[in-house]
């Protein structure tokens, strides 16, 4: 087993950050690591991704939601081809703290024979994934904290 952990403090509040993470029709607007979603967010749903890392390579799954405690966390299973070959268990957090931030995680937990045959390029492009999907996310939710209400 692969675990990979990548977090980021994010000045907005969990309902907020909350949104943006399950409106995956929006998520090809500010996402660059997961360029699409669709699906249903709640326990038992399932989501379709595709990720993009940054070699350019695609990535298309479906994964079974097993946990979704709104606005707290979101936890879903997947894999490539079958559980055997490549699977991930991936978890997002969302840690409220306090004067309205929120300390964000994602973790993931690799399983399967591809994984274990690249785990250093799996480690490295993941990893570089969750962050640039961390910070996109940072920069999304505390725009909309700071925009302008509309009438």
């Amino acid at each position: 087993m692969i675990e990979l952990l990548s977090s980021i403090e994010i000045r907005a509040p969990a309902e907020t950050i909350w949104e943006t993470l399950t409106d995956f029709p929006r998520f090809r607007d500010w996402n660059p690591f997961i360029r699409e979603a669709s699906g249903d967010a709640r326990a038992g749903g399932t989501v379709h991704v595709r990720v993009r890392s940054s070699m350019a390579i695609p990535l298309k799954f479906h994964a079974e939601v097993l946990g979704s405690d709104e606005p707290h966390e979101l936890r879903w299973r997947g894999h490539v081809l079958a559980p055997w070959f490549a699977s991930g268990e991936h978890t997002f957090t969302l840690e409220e703290r306090v004067a309205g931030s929120v300390h964000f995680v994602q973790r993931e937990v690799f399983g399967g024979v591809l994984p274990r045959l690249f785990s250093r390029l799996l480690e490295r492009e993941a990893l570089r994934g969750f962050q640039v999907m961390n910070r996109a996310l940072k920069a999304r939710a505390e725009a909309a904290c700071s925009a302008p209400a509309r009438a």
